[in-house]
């Protein structure tokens, strides 16, 4: 059987041979680490026997050089080494001390971070994105956002330094671990923070030193821990910016305002150390009081103005001035200047102060109605021109309103506001001055005076008229005062008794003519006047004094002695 063995080997008897010549290596592995020997020491190698057909060599350096530089390994001792090929071309087994550390290594730290520990570990290179650290035989990478709590540009006096660092993430297979420096910092402050937030009281005074300035506030050390000090409590004055009140490195005291016992954050207050301004503010301020005061700040609605350090005041828009609506504050007044004010309204549960700037001057419309009474007459210029009158510019930038019904009293009040333009200087009478309402009504034809006031034009009465237009209906006449004429239309039928002289056109535009009145309507500010009704009044009267035609006289003989009388009166 030995026979067929020696020259029909199966599979199973080859590896029995193979693993006969190899001297029992089947129970090595390439890949892991293995305990060896050092048999020998050569120059710069060390040759070690790991029970296989042939030894090892490593470099000496992978194991280490005393202060003197010479080999720490020596013959006889017993050494951990990675068994990478078990025979090589050379017939030499393939190992490596480095290797082997660095797997001791993985498996050391492996263990640290499925505890979640710190390991230690020095900062040995810098590479793209951060630095390489050390840990004892595994390299890791730690990223420059976790080298410190703050941005470090000086990485030196921390390369080389053995520090404990936190493992973020291993992978073993890839060969990756990724450290935080910073996480073991945060730790370490937020124990020491809470061991001072204990310690600290609200209400309790302490000085600090400002380390950091924002457009909000100021952060001040307290020793050990920071607190913020916000732009509204440095002063009870308006503060724009912290900068105007501190400095990184002033030291500062403070009030403890507020502790946060689940954030840990310290609000800390200057202000409450000096006594609050507005006590007591509704005695010194009462309202219709006048007093003078700064513009501290402008805003769309308004402006403040400082009364005293920490007491500001608003003057709302709609308070600036008497005449300028509908304009920007900043338009009216401007940053710093002084300025006098009268106190409106006074609210010390809210801290609010209600200022009025121009009831500081005085009223326009007050001082109109006392330079300008009621039947006074004035003089502006037409500032506006509108469909229901004018807009006349008066003393005091105010303007007087003349509606269209108070143009003219002859003719309508759409003709009339067509006779003025922008810019006209005219003259009116101040008819109405509301104060309240901040109104002014002038008339233009009330300078003239009524010309149906009174009993000015009776029915019955004769007039003498002057002819101003002639048309093929009738003419258009005037009478009255000069200054207050009266305007009519007598129709052709009304032109003469005679039906033979009810021709228009024998009339001429100046011509005066006698006529009586046969209406005066007051409401509807209108009086008709008729030729042939004067002349029919006054062949009635010349009957009657002279005697009818029913007694023998003719018309013309009756008209003709009244002439006649009336001549020789004349």
């Amino acid at each position: 059987m030995a026979d067929d063995m020696n020259f029909n080997p199966t599979r199973d008897d080859f590896a029995a041979l193979l693993d006969e010549s190899l001297g029992g290596a089947s129970d090595f592995a390439e890949g892991t680490v293995i305990k060896g020997l050092v048999v020998g020491v050569e120059k710069d190698v060390a040759i070690i026997d790991i029970g296989l057909k042939t030894e090892g060599r490593i470099d000496v350096k992978e194991f280490g050089v005393d202060e003197a530089g010479k080999p720490t390994v020596k013959v006889g001792d017993t050494v951990e080494v990675f068994l990478e090929r078990i025979e090589n071309a050379l017939g030499q087994a393939v190992i490596s001390r480095e290797k082997a550390k660095r797997e001791e290594a993985w498996t050391r730290l492996e263990e640290v971070f499925a505890r979640n520990e710190p390991v230690n570990g020095a900062i040995v290179g810098r590479v793209k994105g951060g630095f390489t650290v050390d840990l004892g035989g595994a390299s890791a990478f730690l990223p420059g956002s976790q080298v410190d709590i703050r941005p470090v540009r000086d990485v030196g006096p921390l390369m080389g330094k053995e520090q404990p660092f936190a493992i973020l993430k291993m992978d073993r297979p890839r060969g990756n671990i990724v450290v935080s420096r910073r996480a073991i910092l945060e730790e370490a402050r937020a124990e020491q923070r809470t061991e001072l937030v204990s310690q600290l009281q609200e209400g309790e005074i302490r000085e600090g030193v400002v380390k950091n300035i924002t457009d909000y506030g100021a952060f001040v050390d307290l020793g050990g821990i920071d607190g913020l000090l916000h732009v509204t409590d440095m002063s009870w004055k308006r503060v724009n910016h912290p900068s105007q009140v501190l400095a990184v490195g002033d030291t500062v005291k403070v009030q403890i305002v507020k502790i946060n016992p689940d954030t840990q954050r310290i609000s800390l207050g200057m202000k409450q150390l000096q006594s609050d301004p507005w006590d007591g503010v509704e005695a010194k301020y009462p309202v219709g009081a006048k007093f003078t005061g700064r513009i501290t700040n402008i805003t769309d609605y308004g402006a403040f103005v400082e009364l005293e350090a920490g007491v500001e005041g608003l003057v709302h828009v709609s308070e600036m001035s008497w005449t300028k609506k509908n304009v920007h504050p900043g338009k009216i007044v401007s940053t710093s200047q002084e300025v006098d004010v009268i106190v409106l309204d006074v609210d010390s549960s809210k801290r609010r102060v209600s200022l009025g700037l121009k009831q500081a001057a005085a009223n326009p419309w007050e001082k109109f109605l006392a330079d300008h009474p009621i039947g006074s007459n004035v003089e502006g210029e037409v500032k506006n021109a509108t469909e229901f009158g004018l807009f006349i510019g008066l003393d005091g930038e105010i303007d007087g309103m003349v509606h269209l019904s108070d143009l003219d009293w002859a003719v309508s009040g759409e003709e009339a506001l067509a006779k003025y333009k922008k810019g006209d200087v005219v003259k009116a009478r101040v008819l109405d001055v509301d104060v309240e309402k901040e109104r002014i009504s002038l008339g233009v034809k009330q300078l003239a005076g009524d010309p149906l006031a009174g009993d000015t034009f009776r029915r019955g009465q004769t007039v003498t008229c002057t002819v101003t237009e002639v048309t093929s209906g009738g003419i258009e006449v005037k009478f009255g005062e000069d200054d207050a004429p009266m305007t009519a239309f007598i129709r052709k039928s009304d032109l003469s008794r005679d039906r033979q002289e009810q021709r228009p056109e024998r009339f001429a535009v100046g011509d005066r003519v006698d006529a009586q009145v046969t209406t005066v309507d007051k409401a509807a500010r209108r009086v008709s006047v008729s030729i042939k009704a004067l002349e029919m009044a006054d062949e009635k009267e010349a009957i009657e004094q002279y005697g009818s035609s029913d007694s023998g006289a003719s018309l013309g003989d009756i008209l003709g002695a009244a002439l006649r009388e009336k001549a020789k009166n004349d």
